[in-house]
């Protein structure tokens, strides 16, 4: 089948992110393949030295050799020399095995160099590239599947390249030094022994479009396989808490079943393909010795030339018995390539030409934002508010009024496309600022604060490596954080466990809120990270922020009125549309939405935590 323009380019993106990757480790892969190109010449050598050792040594067959190698038997005595003096074949056998053991010890150590180099350096890009990756590529991909291609098939591409590519070089080596040597010999015979060749490799190439796909749906189920684990394993006190063992144990166990399934597929698969190769070969084989026997009988072949042919048959089928297991491992390692292209492609977030690091402390404002995630609903209509610098934003919604996607679009963690409003900052466009320097003036907690595993003083210091511990301290203090620590045996050298497992919701809030404090950002956004805290110590946070915040812009998103009833301006929204917009005073005596939710939660006793 003829290659489309789309089918080259693909190819061409493959070779160039194989070539990329091979930066650094090229040398050895290099060095790895002379030496497995010597080690194939030493065995070319041998045969030939038992055909002479029976025909010209032991027996007394006219010589038709090339001249090089007449010159080196005679500079050795010539023939007559060697049939009294055996044992310098001997030495001569113990040193082409010399050569050949000192080749794959080279071809292992350097090919094991290019290898280890090789993964690190995919593990390295591929990594940073996911790091600089937008958020929205995130939500839209699973962690557990990213996992997976950055470790399974990171890993098939480089026993590929480091096992089968750097021999395919000793096979050609082998396969076009056979044909030679057995041309020389017996033309005919060379003809019966290459016979069924163009047979396997269309046979080969047949199987190989056929197992590509099994190995790919493989590799997919193997990608959901491990998202489905990463899921359990993050949830587990979710599976515990609503004793769902039993449920999720038998989810895993039906697609573990049916993965384990596409696997015995390609097995069968495999089995078939070996064995009919193996069948050929076989009959190749026999097809060799008996024509070979036959002709020695007759007198047109010599028994030296026969061993000989016969060994570098043997050097002509392991290639193609090998070609099996190259095909799979092209085919898995074509999968893998075409997987972790998918994430090498995707574009990193980008600046826009010109980016600049606009002053951060000007008033933010919001114009006319219109905002839907992919293949959804508008969930941002229309919106526009100011929040003037220096002052208190309140923000009041309910689920899914686009609260929190305000914050992801100030910060351009998604961005605003062209047309749908503008954000700004002092008076300058954010997408006209650089992301990494919005982003470091706009300290932010998010509505579920992730805590790494690490220290306490490491995850709220992540912000700064120039923190000293009394700096982390009094953040820790202003979030009301620094007496829950102290209270810890190794203070703030405790580590939280994975996703912040060992502490409470309402002291993973205040970490992160400690976090943000120590960004010292002229920005400052607060979503609903107060909502895991009693409505006391939300009062008491609340006055220590007060004094922290200074100058600062900030942004507060909460269900609570006693959290925003301080802040200078609320607004409200109400599917996705601003609702509302003034101050406490000013909405809670205007009828709306904002008076009855007062109404209600103040009818609740929280009048009292102001």
């Amino acid at each position: 089948m003829k290659k489309t323009q789309a089918d080259k380019t693909l190819s061409r993106q493959r070779q160039q992110l194989i070539w990329g990757f091979l930066k650094g480790s090229r040398l050895f892969f290099v060095v790895s393949i002379l030496a497995a190109a010597l080690s194939a010449l030493a065995d070319m050598l041998t045969p030939q030295i038992i055909r002479m050792t029976v025909d010209n040594v032991v027996g007394d067959a006219e010589p038709h050799y090339a001249a090089w190698i007449m010159r080196i038997v005679n500079a050795l005595g010539g023939f007559a020399h060697l049939k009294t003096h055996i044992w310098i074949v001997a030495l001569a056998i113990m040193a082409v095995a010399l050569v050949k053991v000192l080749a794959q010890y080279s071809f292992r150590v350097f090919n094991t160099k290019g290898s280890e180099t090789l993964v690190k350096t995919m593990r390295d890009q591929l990594f940073g590239h996911i790091e600089r990756l937008p958020f929205s590529w995130h939500m839209k991909n699973k962690t557990g599947d990213i996992i997976q291609r950055c470790t399974s098939d990171i890993d098939t591409m480089r026993n590929f390249i480091s096992e089968q590519m750097t021999g395919i070089f000793r096979i050609v080596i082998m396969l076009v030094m056979s044909l030679v040597f057995m041309g020389s010999m017996n033309p005919l015979l060379t003809l019966i022994a290459i016979a069924p060749m163009p047979v396997i490799v269309w046979y080969s190439m047949h199987f190989h479009k056929t197992v590509r796909s099994e190995f790919q749906v493989c590799d997919e189920n193997e990608g959901k396989l491990s998202a489905m684990v990463q899921e359990n394993l993050t949830g587990v006190r979710v599976v515990r808490a609503f004793g769902r063992e039993k449920s999720e144990l038998d989810r895993f166990d039906a697609h573990n079943k049916y993965y384990t399934s596409l696997w015995v597929k390609v097995a069968y698969s495999l089995s078939r393909f070996w064995s009919l190769s193996d069948a050929l070969v076989g009959v190749q084989i026999l097809a060799i010795v008996a024509a070979g026997a036959v002709m020695c009988v007759r007198g047109s072949m010599s028994g030296g030339e026969y061993i000989s042919f016969i060994s570098y048959n043997n050097m002509l089928v392991w290639p193609v018995r090998q070609l099996g297991r190259m095909i799979s491992e092209l085919s898995k390692a074509s999968v893998s390539v075409d997987r972790v292209h998918y994430i090498m492609k995707s574009r990193e977030e980008e600046d826009a030409p010109g980016a600049m690091q606009a002053d951060m402390r000007g008033d933010i404002r919001f114009d006319h934002v219109t905002f839907a995630y992919e293949n959804c609903p508008e969930i941002l209509k229309d919106i526009s508010f100011t929040v003037k610098q220096g002052t208190t934003l309140g923000i009041l919604g309910g689920t899914g009024s686009g609260k929190s996607t305000l914050m992801f679009l100030l910060d351009k963690l998604y961005d605003l496309p062209e047309g749908n409003g503008t954000i700004s900052v002092g008076g300058t466009d954010i997408r006209k600022i650089a992301t990494q320097h919005l982003r470091r003036n706009i300290g932010m907690v998010l509505q579920e604060p992730y805590l790494f595993s690490r220290t306490i003083s490491e995850n709220i210091g992540i912000t700064n490596p120039l923190l000293t511990i009394d700096d982390i301290r009094r953040a820790s203090q202003d979030a009301c954080l620094d007496e829950a620590v102290t209270s810890f045996a190794q203070g703030y050298e405790t580590k939280v466990g994975e996703r912040g497992v060992t502490l409470s919701g309402g002291q993973k809030q205040r970490a992160a809120i400690a976090r943000m404090l120590t960004q010292d950002a002229p920005i400052m956004i607060l979503d609903d990270s107060l909502s895991a805290v009693d409505t006391q110590t939300d009062a008491r946070i609340r006055k220590a922020l007060e004094k922290h915040f200074g100058q600062a812009t900030v942004i507060i998103i909460s269900h609570r009125i006693t959290t925003l009833s301080r802040c200078d301006r609320i607004v409200v929204l109400d599917k996705g549309r601003v609702a509302e917009q003034g101050t406490h005073d000013e909405l809670k005596d205007a009828g709306g939405i904002y008076s009855l939710i007062c109404q209600s939660q103040l009818g609740l006793g929280e009048e009292e935590a102001q």
